[in-house]
């Protein structure tokens, strides 16, 4: 063959000489191994020319003189690379010897050759970014670093002899590869799952890196005599294509140190964590328990790096026992995690027999030690059982399935002794292994019955012995209870937490829990009746005497889904005797489970529907009379008495408020949900602008009701659907009304609340009487109180809680309300501004009392009483409520005023104290007595009577005082008593009137009895008028006070002896009446009373 010249000033030529190397490349790996071999060894001698052989020698050469030029000038060979990867590709599955690898071995040989192609051949999968090529890169990488594997018969000297070396520089391409094999995951059906391409970036990796590893823990010495063996057994000497000897004795031994491959591997550390964070992940869907284990390396890896890199990071060189940790257990690990690798599974139960032995070992160590060398035995045993996890977990289910049949016994003893282990990370990974091989063996599935019914028995001895299980162990029987639902499983367990040791049923307690978080809902229908189940035996151990049973089990009711635990515990809370050991534990489970689901609507409904439930059932009018005797068994009250105490343990009301609301408009005339509602009316209350907004949306929602609506009422509707939209309407309204009757009365002293009281109480606005025409709660409340078609009990409600309203609001509007009322002689009006006025009387006390306006609003009332009325007719109704509403302001203003009354309180407090008489007690006097009744409190009708037309009044008034003798509180008596009978005694005795006189007699009758000892001062002035009136009264007069001595009689002992020194007379004016009075009542009273001082 005639030489060639080439010139790189020449384009031409450059290119025929990539034509030319690329045929002569692809003849060379087109031809048979046998014939390659038999052409590299005839180069250089004279007979090689010609013939097969020849056109393989003269490619030969031309191809090593390309390779040689290349690395000279420094050029790239891909022309050669190329096709050889390509070829790799392409005899990837072949039995035949792999061409490429004969001549990369050949041109490796030479020294002169060996850096710049390895080079070129580890840059190429930088800078090529065709996946074909990177494909087959990555193969033939892998078969060249793994020679020895790759052409068994043939041998690979070029590359022995400069492995080292090669394997350092293509470790360069380590982090390209992790590059790859990170971008290399498709998504599908949430799992990740690899590309081809990545497949291979990660054999090659744990290829490579496994090698590494091997290396840097081999010695100089055996890598001599390994080369020294294979450049010995070749006989003949080889020739370059220039004829010149290619010398095969000694070469220098490649300048590389065992520390130097260590520190390789530890500075691509990073690199192989991320690969073993894409294994984990694609091995989760098919292979859980490989994933299991690469979860556990990767876990180790980064442990290793944080405790030694952080040295490295300080500027000091990474300690060798860090490079040595890493690289003698990544050997093994690398091994087991490559993806393609058949010799690990010829040799699976070698590996799995040394693994097994390894952790039997180092626990036998680790007992018998138990000292800080125990530390070391105990990461050795975490080491094997990481290899063990990898292992079987790339088996196939059948190979899998053989292991197992053959050593589940051993591998089960194994694991399971693992649970006495000090450390807890070796009980959670063999824990881990165990569940997996046995709970999920073939994708998913439990272990067969037999196998079970062999292993529970373990699980449970093991369980018994260990003081305190591990999280590991009780969720691994908890796993398998949950995956199986094997209720006789649970009932092992429940035995445990009712009857054993302490230690047993915290072990059962933690096992209980377990199973209620895990437990699937893939099978709902065995899932609920399963967990039901759980929840029935756990609630009948709520009977026990052990307190310690029954805190734990309260705990693990709490867990469960309120739907299993609530229905039947609130019955049995329900029907448990109040203030007994069993109810407390009732109690005290039914608050756990409520405050385990605080933030959980659903469970306070559905303790709502039980509550509810058993109320409606009770007021059914067709339970059967057996039914009612056992349903007046059962209380709700224990229930909502116990609803206070979980209420405050809800940090966070917004989830719970808006559905309660709902469910209350929903189901308005569901008394349990009202009654509910004001068990939490304090925490309401926080929230008050967001209910009362709801509330106030509700009552818009709603119509105004008509005459008609009333007249159906009144005509009692035939049909039942009448009836029953009519009752669903008046509940409809009143429960909105409900809701804000629960609410505290701090939430209608702010004044500054719009939702409350609109905007008419900003500072400089002037209240109007058309307060009804404002958007707000006070609104709604006064119109259905006043609005002229109502249902009664709408109205009521609505006047009741009017009088809630702040009396700097009310009172003004009640005054115009009531003036137009009185001009129009409504007493339909004037009776709920009565209710209003009087309910805040009541609440308010000395507050309501002291405003400004209530001199106006008592003279309406004086007004009011001067109507002629005839007892039950609306007037009389009417005034009945002027004689309370008077009655309840002079209680009001004998209270001790608060230390906080403001400006207006205290002006009116000046005024109504003075001496002027301007107080409603002294009003009220003033027009019994017939006294000052140009008092500014009377109204201008009573003003201008003559003393006959006044009569009525002074009744009404005496009727006044009656009401504040049933109403006045205790600290007030004494004032009352003080104020009213000096004056009240003389009047009585001077009246000319019978009727006059016959009421103050009642009067002091029922301050008599309702007083008590208050009267003591003014005791002997009773008997006086008392005697003076059964001797010359009138027989009302005489029967009043037949009444009144009786009351002293039968007063205090301090009233009596008051008394005493009158009783002889009083015997003998009751000894005249019974004989010769003419009213046979009088005579017959008075004989009782003659019989009780003479007895």
């Amino acid at each position: 063959m005639e030489e060639l010249v080439i010139s790189n000033s020449d384009s031409n030529s450059n290119c025929m000489l990539s034509v030319m190397i690329r045929r002569a490349v692809s003849s060379l790996l087109n031809s048979r191994p046998k014939k390659l071999e038999y052409a590299m060894d005839r180069i250089g001698e004279d007979g090689a020319k010609g013939g097969s052989i020849g056109s393989l020698v003269e490619s030969l050469s031309l191809l090593e003189k390309y390779v040689r030029d290349a690395a000279e000038r420094e050029e790239t060979v891909n022309d050669v690379l190329v096709p050889m990867i390509e070829h790799s590709l392409k005899c990837k599955n072949s039995k035949h010897a792999n061409q490429a690898m004969i001549l990369l071995n050949w041109l490796l040989q030479d020294k002169s050759l060996f850096e710049s192609l390895a080079r070129n051949l580890a840059n190429l999968i930088n800078f090529k970014e065709d996946h074909y090529i990177a494909l087959g890169w990555c193969i033939l990488v892998r078969d060249l670093v793994d020679y020895d594997k790759s052409v068994v018969q043939h041998q690979m000297s070029g590359i022995r002899m400069r492995h080292h070396s090669l394997l350092m520089i293509l470790c360069s391409s380590v982090p390209q590869l992790s590059l790859i094999v990170c971008n290399g995951s498709v998504l599908q059906n949430g799992f990740e799952l690899p590309t081809r391409l990545a497949l291979a970036a990660v054999d090659c990796i744990l290829t490579l890196t496994q090698a590494i590893a091997k290396g840097s823990l081999g010695s100089k010495n055996d890598f001599e005599r390994s080369r020294s063996s294979d450049v010995a057994t070749s006989s003949e000497p080889t020739s370059t294509s220039s004829g010149k000897p290619r010398a095969k004795g000694k070469e220098q031994l490649d300048d590389l140190s065992i520390s130097e491959m260590g520190m390789l591997l530890w500075e691509n550390l990073e690199e192989l964590i991320a690969v073993i964070l894409k294994l984990n992940a694609w091995s989760r869907k098919s292979r859980p328990l490989h994933a299991e284990g690469a979860g556990l390396v990767l876990q180790w890896l980064q442990g290793v790096k944080t405790y030694y890199g952080c040295r490295d990071e300080a500027g000091s060189k990474v300690p060798n026992a860090g490079v040595l940790l890493v690289a003698s257990c990544w050997k093994h690990y690398s091994m087991l995690l490559r993806l393609d690798d058949r010799e690990i599974l010829q040799n699976s139960t070698d590996l799995l027999d040394q693994y097994l032995s390894g952790i039997e070992f180092y626990s036998d160590v680790g007992t018998a030690e138990q000292t800080a060398d125990s530390s070391s035995s105990s990461e050795t045993i975490k080491f094997f059982l990481n290899c063990l996890a990898l292992l079987l977990g790339r088996l196939d289910s059948n190979r899998l399935a053989c292991v197992m049949l053959e050593h589940e016994l051993r591998i089960s003893d194994v694991l399971l002794s693992q649970f006495h282990c000090a450390d807890v990370k070796v009980m959670d990974e063999a824990g881990c292994i165990f569940r997996l091989l046995f709970f999920k063996m073939t994708g998913g599935s439990v272990s067969s019955a037999e196998q079970m019914k062999t292993l529970l028995p373990k699980l449970f001895k093991l369980l018994d012995e260990l003081d305190g299980a591990s999280r590991a162990f009780t969720e691994l029987i908890a796993e398998y209870c949950s995956i199986t639902a094997d209720f006789c499983c649970v009932q092992e367990v429940l035995k445990r937490l009712a009857s054993g040791s302490s230690m047993q049923r915290r072990n059962a307690g933690d096992i209980i829990s377990d199973v209620i978080k895990m437990f699937p809902d893939s099978n709902k229908e065995l899932s609920e009746s399963f967990m039901q189940d759980i929840a029935n035996h756990l609630l009948d151990q709520l009977s026990g005497e052990d307190t310690l049973v029954r805190s734990h089990v309260a705990e693990l009711l709490a867990l469960i889904d309120p739907r299993f635990v609530l229905p039947s515990l609130v019955r049995l809370m329900c029907s448990s005797n109040e203030s007994t050991p069993l109810a407390d534990s009732y109690g005290i489970t039914l608050v756990e489970v409520l405050k385990h689901h605080n933030q959980n609507f659903e469970a306070i409904g559905l303790l709502l529907d039980c509550l509810s439930s058993i109320s409606q059932s009770q007021d059914h009018p067709r339970v059967s009379a057996k039914m009612v005797e056992s349903l007046s068994n059962l209380d709700v009250d224990r229930v909502l008495q116990l609803i206070p105490e979980w209420s405050n343990s809800v940090k966070d009301w917004t989830p719970l408020i808006s559905p309660l609301m709902e469910n209350t408009f929903s189901q308005s005339s569901n008394a349990t949900i009202i009654r509910f509602l004001s068990s939490i009316s304090e925490h309401l209350a926080d929230s008050a602008d967001f209910v009362l907004g709801r509330v106030l949306l509700q009552a818009k929602s709603q119509k105004e009701i008509g005459r008609n609506v009333l007249s159906m009422g009144e005509s009692k509707p035939d049909g039942n659907t009448d009836m029953i939209l009519l009752q669903q309407m008046l509940f409809d309204r009143l429960c909105p009304l409900l809701i804000i009757k629960l609410l505290p009365l701090r939430v209608f002293d702010d004044l500054l609340s719009t939702v409350m009281y609109g905007r008419s109480l900003h500072p400089g606005v002037t209240l109007s009487s058309s307060f009804s025409e404002y958007d707000c709660i006070a609104a709604f409340l006064l119109n259905r109180a006043l609005h002229e078609f109502e249902f009664d009990s709408v109205r009521k409600l609505a006047a009741e809680l009017c009088g809630r309203i702040h009396p700097q609001v009310l009172f003004l509007v009640a005054l115009s309300q009531l003036e137009g009322a009185i001009e129009m002689k409504d007493t339909l009006k004037i009776k709920a501004c009565l209710f209003s006025v009087c309910t805040s009387l009541a609440i308010r006390g000395w507050d309501a009392v002291s405003h400004p306006v209530i001199s106006k609003i008592v003279s309406a009332l004086h007004s009011i009483l001067f109507w002629p009325s005839t007892d039950g007719d609306e007037v009389s109704k009417a005034q009945h409520g002027c004689i309370d509403c008077l009655a309840l302001m002079i209680c009001a203003e004998l209270q001790v005023p608060k230390p906080s009354q403001d400006s207006a309180s205290a002006s009116f407090s000046s005024r109504g104290s003075a001496a002027s008489g301007r107080t409603v007690l002294s009003s009220v006097i003033d027009l019994f007595t017939n006294e000052n009744v140009e008092n500014e409190l009377h109204s201008e009708v009573t003003r201008n009577c003559s003393p006959q037309m006044l009569i009525p009044s002074r009744l009404c008034m005496a009727n006044v005082l009656i009401s504040v003798c049933q109403k006045i509180s205790e600290p007030g008596k004494k004032t009352f008593v003080k104020r009213t009978f000096p004056r009240l005694i003389p009047a009585i005795q001077e009246s000319t009137d019978p009727h006059v006189r016959a009421a103050g007699i009642q009067v002091l009758f029922s301050s008599v009895y309702h007083l008590k000892s208050a009267i003591l001062p003014y005791a002997s002035d009773f008997l006086s008028l008392s005697l003076k009136s059964l001797r010359k009264g009138t027989d009302k007069e005489k029967m009043a006070a037949a009444k009144l001595m009786a009351s002293l009689m039968a007063s205090d002992g301090a009233v009596v002896e008051r008394i005493s020194e009158g009783l002889l007379d009083a015997q003998s004016a009751l000894l005249d009446v019974a004989t010769s009075d003419l009213s046979v009542e009088v005579r017959e009273i008075c004989r009782k009373l003659l019989g009780c001082l003479t007895s």
